[in-house]
């Protein structure tokens, strides 16, 4: 979506204002330092504290959002708010001529969804979406083990994401069970992105959810212990995904469980089985197993961005940019991954199968020995 950038040429860095100083932004910020392709220039936050600390940090100006968004010598709104913030602030972006990368997730309904895509065509500009994490060593490994035939043909997946919750650990876990949040839209957008990036997109689900409690407490030694939370949202969903290909996933998510043995991600195909770490990391231990019973044998890395952070989708996009390319973690797999999540939970209220009306094109796989700037 969208015409390389006029400014500069190739190979001279993208300006990139951060729009939002919270938790995530630190990992971010991380990779910034490491992407060469990328040039922060300022940081935004609606709490003129934490973007002040921010700025300080990393020797950037903070800014108002609107000084930002007026500013044409900054080509990328990297949007890291909150996720009822999300398309508000990626809209405004667009239709000031920015280029926008966001934090997952797309938006919190289908017609939010649909108006970032209008807005990035009417304006001209991409959008890019987390998670990209599938463009680490890990995902990316197991996809070119798929895409090379050494499974035979993919039969189906299974998928767990099981955790006793966010407010063990962070410091403002509330909004995880409002509207927006929940296991799906927060943690099984990692697996459900790995999986059309695996098994291509998505066509029906059906799904079942629960809420173990009405409120929980967040428990001592927590950083907002004592806190009561209200629960508005599902925090336990199982559901079952059909590709387009035929191939037939279990996804299970869940803030209710408080311990778990099962393995993040398994594809399954006719002559071998796959085990994929979680796709909330980039990089973790690939396995296939080619006999019946057989034990996973590591595979090693085979491809993709090797020590990537979070930040490494928008040096992908940034260099889609320079060269006229399409970027991996586009607009259309983030929305498709969307649509997905809010049939599953249309499927957990009406107890049938929904049929998902999008699609998407599997995003390039990312060769051996690639970097963000020049695959």
């Amino acid at each position: 979506m969208g015409e390389p950038v006029s400014a500069g040429v190739t190979g001279e860095p993208v300006t990139v204002a951060m729009v939002g100083c919270g938790n995530i932004s630190g990992q971010y910020l991380d990779s910034f330092g490491r992407l060469p392709n990328l040039r922060l220039v300022a940081v935004c936050d609606e709490v003129e504290a934490a973007a002040a600390r921010v700025a300080a940090e990393h020797d950037v100006p903070a800014r108002p959002l609107a000084d930002v968004l007026a500013d044409p010598g900054i080509e990328v709104v990297v949007n890291l708010t909150t996720p009822q913030a999300h398309a508000p602030v990626s809209i405004a972006a667009l239709r000031a001529g920015k280029h926008v990368y966001q934090e997952k997730p797309f938006a919190l309904g289908a017609d939010e969804a649909a108006a970032m895509l209008e807005d990035a065509a009417a304006a001209g500009r991409r959008i890019g979406c987390a998670p990209d994490t599938v463009l680490g060593t890990s995902v990316q490994t197991a996809r070119r083990l798929v895409d090379d035939g050494e499974i035979g043909a993919p039969i189906g997946a299974t998928a767990f994401m099981l955790s006793p919750g966010h407010e063990l650990w962070h410091p403002n876990p509330g909004f995880y069970y409002q509207p927006g949040g929940g296991p799906l839209l927060d943690m099984g957008v990692y697996y459900l992105t790995a999986l059309v990036t695996l098994l291509g997109p998505i066509t029906a689900v059906a799904a079942m959810g629960s809420r173990a409690r009405a409120t929980r407490l967040v428990p001592d030694g927590a950083p907002r212990a004592g806190e009561q939370l209200d629960v508005e949202v599902d925090t336990f969903v199982s559901t079952l995904l059909r590709h387009a290909s035929g191939a037939l996933t279990t996804l299970v998510v869940s803030f209710d469980t408080v311990s778990t043995a099962l393995p993040p991600i398994e594809v399954y195909g006719t002559k071998a089985s796959l085990s994929v770490a979680d796709p909330n990391r980039f990089a973790g231990t690939v396995g296939i197993a080619r006999v019946p019973h057989g034990a996973f044998e590591d595979v090693g890395e085979l491809a993709g961005y090797r020590n990537a952070g979070r930040g490494v989708g928008v040096a992908d996009l940034a260099r889609a940019l320079r060269t006229g390319e399409p970027h991996r973690q586009s607009a259309e797999l983030a929305f498709h991954v969307n649509e997905v999540m809010a049939r599953v939970l249309e499927a957990t209220r009406s107890g049938g199968t929904v049929d998902v009306t999008s699609s998407c094109e599997r995003p390039a796989p990312v060769p051996p020995g690639a970097t963000p700037e020049r695959a």
